[in-house]
């Protein structure tokens, strides 16, 4: 099973290997306090879809076609993930404050497609 959690918020019970899932470390946070198992950040958006982006609702499934694009481009950074979630629970970790529109929910959509 995939689930989604913000990396700032106090981890949900449940468990799971935890993949930070952003490009950039979360702002202001030590390694301790993210607790993340793995850090993919090449299976992150790139940095032009991640500024066009910018969290716009409205850009949403505009943004969802460019960044699976950018995954089937990259599928050395999406194997692991997909490993794991083979071999178990995964929390995917985000960054961001848009709790429904996020680059840990779009991959989570990308990697259940993928998987059946």
């Amino acid at each position: 099973m995939i689930t989604t959690e913000r990396v700032y918020g106090s981890p949900r019970g449940g468990g799971g290997f935890r993949i930070l899932v952003d490009r950039m470390w979360p702002r202001g946070m030590k390694k301790e306090d993210v607790r993340a198992d793995l850090w993919a950040k090449e299976a992150a958006p790139s940095n032009e879809l991640r500024k066009w982006y910018g969290h716009d609702p409205a850009k949403w499934s505009e943004f969802r076609k460019r960044y699976f694009k950018e995954l089937d481009r990259h599928q050395d950074a999406v194997r692991p993930i997909e490993d794991r979630v083979r071999s178990g629970d995964v929390v995917l970790l985000f960054g961001s404050k848009e709790e429904k529109y996020n680059n840990a929910t779009a991959l989570k959509e990308y990697l259940e497609k993928r998987l059946g």
